[in-house]
């Protein structure tokens, strides 16, 4: 063996055969996780006696049944009447005609889609809004009791929603707040503060005081410092928590079905009891399940590299 040359393997430079071994488990964990989804996706484009026939079937002929019951109500109807009408206006006219059927209105899916879209993303932006806030006041000052408070305020994401249901129904329904979304915004903004607080103090502890020290030599407040200086250096964080509160009220059911019931009725309650001709529509309601998640998948993907460093954050010191 020649002097100098060493065979000894670097313990950050991991081996072949274990980046093999890690893209493999990579690989396969993405399939397992992935099926599901491509399962849902497809079974939204087969008609219904596709979706429950048995053995599965993996090649069948796309019908657009699904997305045209999920949008539209239907009644059947007799040969003559069909005949009757004018020509059909709408492909989902068509496929229901076919069917002997006409379409007699729209569903509540999109009202039902809107009530998410704005209680998620509403009580999001007050949780992290208040969430920072908090996180900085821990983070910087001294607040009596400190560790005390943090520990109760991570005490109210220690017990399932569904223990205290009952009491929340009893006030909401005492305060005039069921099925309104500013009562489920207030309600979910109080479950994800916790969380929100917890996650941005310590990406706020991470951010050198001595940039707001300089900051405030110049001339500036504290609060202006805190606009200018924290927050740019926290944004990654705020993304962060950001997206976990979001998927957390995006997905919310056992609230939603308790103290929902027509006007701020959301998503996931609504999608499960489509019904068809017969009995469940399998097709519809994987359609609505495709498309409620686009838009978090949407938001995820486009905040991604925020969401990666925010995880991160912290873990490499210099």
């Amino acid at each position: 063996m020649s002097k100098g040359i060493s065979t000894a393997h670097s313990v950050v430079e991991p081996t072949s055969g274990t980046r093999w071994l890690a893209g493999s488990l990579v690989v396969l964990y993405a399939l397992i996780t992935i099926i599901p989804l491509v399962w849902i996706v497809l079974t939204g484009i087969k008609s219904p006696t596709d979706s429950i026939s048995y053995p599965p079937k993996i090649l069948f002929e796309p019908s657009l049944q699904g997305y045209c019951n999920l949008f539209s109500t239907r009644s059947r109807q007799t040969a003559e009447y069909i005949a009757a009408l004018p020509p059909a206006t709408s492909k989902c006219d068509e496929v229901s005609r076919a069917e002997s059927m006409v379409i007699a209105g729209t569903s509540n899916y999109i009202p039902r889609f809107i009530n998410s879209l704005i209680i998620a993303f509403g009580s999001t932006f007050l949780s992290v809004g208040f969430g920072v806030m908090a996180a900085y006041a821990f983070s910087r000052f001294k607040v009596p009791l400190k560790d005390d408070l943090l520990f109760f305020i991570l005490s109210t994401r220690m017990m399932p929603p569904i223990a205290v249901a009952i009491p929340i129904y009893l006030m909401y329904r005492e305060l005039g707040l069921s099925d309104t979304r500013s009562g489920m915004i207030l309600l979910y903004t109080a479950v994800n503060i916790s969380l929100a607080v917890w996650l941005l103090k310590g990406f706020i502890d991470e951010i050198p005081r001595e940039y707001e020290e300089a900051a405030m030599v110049d001339g500036y407040t504290r609060l202006q410092a805190f606009r200018k200086v924290v927050l740019p250096q926290a944004t990654t964080g705020i993304v962060a928590t950001a997206i976990f509160c979001l998927i957390f009220a995006w997905n919310e059911y056992a609230f939603a079905v308790l103290l929902t019931s027509g006007e701020a009725q959301t998503a996931p309650p609504f999608i499960p009891i489509i019904i068809g001709e017969g009995g469940q529509d399998w097709p519809a309601v994987a359609a609505g399940t495709t498309l409620f998640l686009v838009p978090i998948l949407v938001f995820t993907v486009l905040l991604r590299k925020h969401l990666l460093r925010g995880i991160t954050f912290g873990a490499v010191r210099k």
